[in-house]
């Protein structure tokens, strides 16, 4: 087993609770990230900010680098689990859009904070190796089936997934941004309208 790829657990003696010391750090570098950017980040700062020695960092990340990776993976998980929330197999492609649609439009729109830093973990270098691509993939197994699924039923434009997605659901990114930031308040007729728009943009005519 990889120590730095798997979650570790430290159990404190008596009947004290277990302390995941890996997921106190990647918290503490989420925080710090959220608050000054990569630029503001160090190792030192990370080590005060999660109360433990620098040392113990590298007994579970084997360098920044990977810390890094780890964080960003954390945070992609967390939200593909909300943007996945409540879609089943059962439902038909255009229900399961629609509350993957809805999904995205909250959890942006509450927030926008996590919005500003999500450029920044997108140009880290480990983001555009394949393996992580493939990682983040299988995070978000549900729009992937929703769109390759589109097209072999021949409903959705002959279109790579992330274009599709693009191309509709991350619209709902924008418009809950900016509705965040208070340029416009969106009703529910305005939402049904904007979900039916980035519907029709991916599927054919």
């Amino acid at each position: 087993m990889n120590v730095h790829s798997q979650p570790t657990l430290c159990r404190l003696s008596g009947s004290y609770p277990m302390v995941d010391k890996r997921q106190q750090i990647i918290d503490a570098a989420e925080k710090l990230i959220a608050e000054s950017g990569f630029q503001g980040f160090s190792m030192h700062k990370l080590a005060k900010e999660a109360g433990v020695a620098a040392g113990t960092i590298y007994r579970y990340f084997s360098d920044k680098e990977d810390l890094l990776l780890q964080v960003r993976l954390a945070v992609v998980q967390r939200s593909a689990e909300v943007v996945q929330a409540g879609v089943e197999d059962s439902m038909t492609l255009k229900q399961r859009f629609r509350k993957m649609w809805l999904n995205i439009f909250d959890l942006s729109g509450s927030n926008i904070g996590n919005l500003k830093n999500r450029a920044q973990y997108d140009s880290l270098p480990c983001a555009q190796s394949h393996e992580t691509k493939e990682i983040e993939r299988k995070m978000f197994s549900k729009v992937d089936q929703l769109f390759t699924e589109g097209r072999e039923q021949g409903i959705f434009k002959p279109l790579d997934n992330p274009v599709l997605a693009a191309l509709s659901l991350e619209v709902s990114v924008a418009l809950a941004r900016k509705q965040s930031l208070g340029y416009y308040h969106l009703d529910q007729d305005a939402i049904d309208a904007a979900i039916e728009a980035s519907w029709d943009a991916i599927i054919k005519h």
